[in-house]
Formats: structure tokens, C-alpha cells, sequence
């Protein structure tokens, strides 16, 4: 590949990096990229469809470059489909930052939205006088594509070696790729660039509304993670505590299945240190009974609002994901104040093979986690948990298997118009779920692999969940007997597995994952102290 994939006749590709290290940064990159794909709110001459988002980068927090007296950015980067001339589509950039609201300072100061065109197809453009075209002078107010700085920029370039690789500098008539590992090697910087996954915060309080786009949440919570050609490791590795709102869970079935004892449960993971509480109401065992949408809402909804509403400030504000495969259900959840999305369907729902049901389902789950603004953990699977258990052999091996078939899903999401950002999407390889006890051990024995960088992985750089905790495999692994036969093996019921658990957490720890599902908070926290402190 030699240049950026044009799209259809008459349009044009663009990367377009953005900025932002005043206020709320990634709720201003998110209002930015929102204006983008709308320009007839700003530039009345301009058709409402004349720019299309097809691609986004990961986020990154980066130190600022040239005046390092100023807050860290928030960096990204978007590939867009236009028919915008270049100088008319810099006016509407120009516009959106202040829009959203960039005041002009120094140079390559301060900002709370920064955009710049920085590939324009493969094109050659400056607009400066004669000159001036060899040098770095007289920039402003002029198009200078590709942008002039960009090969020295790691904040520019690794957004765009998540997007296009292979693409070649116009000029330089290197890959992006090969001008990152440049500028890698040259650098000495006291605080490298970090992955971030931010949260938005819900319900959404009263806020300044930005013209004609759907209203942006606050997004001032975030994790991040390490950026790695080795393992990926998160700066702190996260623990999910599941809540089971329903009746018939596999592990907890009816333990948590009221408003008094989930909120027990939710109080007693947060101040154990759980950093997220995840909800589900409607169970993955097998043989689960179907629960309607309207059943499942009023199962869960009532439990967020009462965690809202908990008079203890930790508890109140805890991040919180809904498990669900619904549509419905995750808007409903989101509104009332969670900040998440777990899916064990990766958005297709429980056809299995993928069908044109599973497509349109994908297509209003992803309108939803987009218009929401909210992270999402994609797990895969091979349809409904309660009735499928396809083990069929995956091709190239389960490790690979999983990578293609989860991977096709998380491509069909993040790509294309409407797509939801990459950013905002975490993986699950989906331990227990259609898979023998075999194979669920070499997912976690090398669960790394699932998101390396390695070539042609469609889930390279993700961040990884892994939920292991309590499943029916750790219970067939010990009723087995040792190889000798002197210790013939036990039957367990889940929670009778804790250990088994905590075996798989330090396991995911030393893998680099960058989430755990647990039950049991309290004790978990403590493998994840220790295998942290040992695998950091």
C-alpha cells in the first residue's frame, strides 16, 4: 500500500489530527469530531453530508511539545471521506475550534481544541509565498499539507500508525510507520505517551449545549495504558466487581437479586476497591430463562439510581457498566448513570452464525454506544450462552480463531460512518464461552497475543478484560485427578472457586491485561496487588 484508499468519485481522504489540553479535553475532541460530520452548522454554504468520520485513532495523553509549561494533551486522530476542497475544509476546522472554544495564544501553546490537516489523499500543498516553502515560517493562516512538522511528532504519528501504517509520506516517501520508529528511537522524553480510555459521566448534568449536535457528556475520568511494542500494560490494572441482578446467575443466582442487597454488594466492592461495578440482568448460564427488555430494564435501573443516590461520595460517583446485549437496555442504564457498556455478543446479539438479524442488530447497538459517548467491552463468543456451546475447531487454532471471528466485529463497529472510537473499545476473549477447558486455558496462558502488535491483527493495541472468575471450566480442571492418582479431584460449585480464581487473575496480570471481572473484590484486590507489584 502507497497512499491513502480513496474513496468513491469525487471524494477524498483526509487525516485530520486533533488536540486539546485546556478543560474537559476529551469531551472537546469529542464535540470537535461531533461538528465535523455536521459542517452545515457552521458553514451554511457546506451540504450537511459533505464529511464523513470513517476512522478514528486511539486517544493518548501526551506531555506537551516545544512549551512545556502547559497541561498535558489529549491527542488523536480521524481519517474523514469528503468533497470538501482543502482551504474550504481548513475554514470549517478554524470555525470548530472556536466553536468549542479555542482561544488564540502563543504558538503551540495552550488550546481547548486544536485541529490540523495532516494528509490530504496524496497530495503536495502550501499555500505560502515562495519563499517561505522550505522553512517553518509563515504558517499561520496558511495550508501547509502534509503538515510540516508531522515526521517529528510521535503525538501525531502514532495516531495514525492505528489507522494507516503502510501509507506513504507524500514527501518523505516513508510509511507512517517506519516515521514513527524514527522519531521512537530519537527520543528522550520524561513522560512518554500514554492509551487512554475516558469515561463519561452520567446522567448529564445541565450544560452549555454546542449548536445542532447531540449533547456531549463530561468526560474527566479516564484510565490509561502503557504504549508497548512488548506486552501492553495498563498504569494500574482495574477491578470489575459483577453484580448479578437476577435470579437465576450462575454464581450468585438470587444473592443480589434485591435494591438492598445489590446495594450492599456495590458499597462493599467500592470501599474494598473495586473501580467499576458491572450490572447484569439477565443471565449468560446455560438453560437461563429469556427476560424481556422491559424486565430487564426494571431490574437494573433501579440499582443504578440507588448507587447515584448512596449517601457515601465514592460509592455515588463509581464507575459503573451495564451488562446487557440490548439496545434498549444500554440507553435506559446509560441515562440513569452508568458510564459503560459490556456486551458479550460484541454487538451482534445472540444469532449464531452471523446473520442479517445480527447485522442490524450491530448497526443500533453502535448508533447507541456512539450517541452515548461511553466506552465498550466487546467479548466474544459464538451466539446465545444459554444454548449454544459451539466448540468446533477454530480456524488456525482458538487463539486465532478468536482474534479473526472477535476482530471482524470490532472492525465492522469502529469503521465506517457511524462508527463508535476506537478509543473507547476494550476486548474480552471471552473465557468460558464456547470454548473447551483446553482452550480457555491457552487464552489465558497467552492472552497477550491477543492484542499484540503482530501483522494483520484486526485487535492490536486494544485493552484487554479478562473474566474468568468462577466459570464451569475452573470447576472441571478440579475435579480432575493429579497425574499420579493420589489426589482424585473435587466437585466445586462456583463459589467454591475462589482460589481457582485468584490462579486466573494473576494469570491476566501477568498477560497484561488491563481489567479483571471478579466476584470476590476484597480478595482479588489482593492478587492484584501482588501479582502487579511482581509483573510491573
Amino acid at each position: 500500500m502507497t497512499g491513502l484508499v480513496y474513496p468513491s468519485s469525487g471524494m477524498h481522504s483526509v487525516a485530520i489530527a486533533l488536540g486539546s489540553n485546556l478543560g474537559d479535553r476529551f469531551a472537546n475532541i469529542e464535540a470537535a469530531l461531533r461538528l465535523i460530520e455536521q459542517p452545515d452548522k457552521l458553514l451554511t454554504s457546506v451540504a450537511a453530508n459533505a464529511v464523513s468520520v470513517v476512522d478514528t485513532s486511539f486517544m493518548y495523553e501526551t506531555a506537551p511539545m516545544y512549551v512545556t509549561d502547559q497541561p498535558r494533551f489529549a491527542n488523536c486522530a480521524c481519517l474523514v471521506e469528503t468533497n470538501m476542497e482543502p482551504w474550504i475544509l481548513l475554514k470549517l476546522l478554524k470555525s470548530i475550534e472556536l466553536t468549542v472554544g479555542r482561544v488564540p495564544s502563543i504558538q503551540n501553546g495552550p488550546r481547548a481544541v486544536d485541529l490540523d490537516i495532516i494528509l490530504y489523499d496524496n497530495e503536495i500543498i502550501d499555500t505560502r509565498a515562495e519563499g517561505q516553502r522550505n522553512t517553518l515560517d509563515g504558517l499561520a493562516g496558511e495550508l501547509v499539507v502534509p503538515h510540516p512538522r508531522m515526521a517529528e511528532r510521535e503525538f501525531v504519528l502514532r495516531p495514525l500508525v492505528d489507522m494507516i501504517p503502510e501509507v506513504l509520506h507524500p514527501v518523505y516517501k516513508k510509511s507512517m510507520r517506519a516515521l514513527l520508529g524514527d522519531v521512537i528511537r530519537q527520543s528522550n522524553v520524561d513522560f512518554p505517551m500514554l492509551k487512554v480510555t475516558p469515561f463519561a459521566d452520567y446522567p448529564i448534568a445541565e450544560t452549555g449545549q454546542l449548536p445542532g449536535i447531540h449533547q456531549v457528556p463530561s468526560m474527566r475520568r479516564y484510565w490509561t495504558t502503557h504504549c508497548s511494542d512488548d506486552i501492553q500494560r495498563p498504569t494500574k490494572v482495574r477491578l470489575m466487581a459483577t453484580l448479578n441482578a437476577t435470579p437465576d446467575s450462575f454464581s450468585d443466582g438470587s444473592v443480589n437479586n434485591t435494591l438492598s442487597a445489590a446495594l450492599t454488594y456495590s458499597t462493599t466492592s467500592v470501599r474494598a476497591g473495586a473501580d467499576i461495578i458491572d450490572i447484569g440482568g439477565y443471565s449468560t448460564r446455560p438453560g437461563a430463562a429469556f427476560v424481556s427488555p422491559e424486565e430487564e430494564c426494571q431490574r437494573v435501573v433501579p440499582v443504578i439510581q440507588a448507587i447515584r443516590s448512596h449517601e457515601d461520595k465514592d460509592v455515588n460517583t463509581a464507575l459503573i457498566s451495564i451488562d446487557t446485549f440490548r439496545w434498549e437496555v444500554a440507553e435506559a442504564a446509560v441515562m440513569a448513570g452508568a458510564n459503560c457498556i459490556n456486551d458479550v455478543y460484541s454487538f451482534t446479539g445472540p444469532e449464531h452464525p452471523i446473520t442479517q438479524i445480527s447485522e442490524n442488530h450491530l448497526l443500533k447497538m453502535r448508533e447507541v454506544a456512539r450517541k452515548l459517548a461511553v466506552p465498550v467491552i466487546l467479548m466474544h463468543s459464538r451466539g446465545d450462552a444459554g444454548s449454544n456451546k459451539d466448540y468446533s475447531q477454530y480456524k488456525g487454532g482458538v487463539l486465532e480463531g478468536v482474534r479473526v471471528e472477535l476482530g471482524e466485529k470490532v472492525e465492522a463497529i469502529i469503521k465506517g460512518k457511524g462508527g463508535v472510537r476506537r478509543w473507547f473499545v476494550i476486548v474480552d476473549p471471552g473465557i468460558g464461552f464456547s470454548k473447551t477447558v483446553e482452550a480457555n486455558c491457552v487464552l489465558l496462558r497467552e492472552a497477550s497475543s491477543m492484542t499484540a502488535k503482530i501483522p494483520l491483527n484486526p485487535l492490536a493495541g486494544f485493552p484487554q478484560l479478562i473474566g474468568a472468575s468462577r466459570k464451569s471450566f475452573l470447576g472441571a480442571i478440579l475435579e480432575r485427578p493429579d497425574a499420579d492418582g493420589t489426589y482424585k479431584g473435587r466437585k466445586t460449585q462456583p463459589k467454591e472457586r475462589g482460589w481457582a480464581t485468584a490462579a486466573t487473575v494473576a494469570c491476566a496480570i501477568q498477560q497484561g491485561a488491563s481489567v479483571v471481572r471478579v466476584h470476590d473484590v476484597q480478595d482479588m484486590r489482593d492478587v492484584v496487588a501482588v501479582a502487579s507489584a511482581i509483573w510491573s
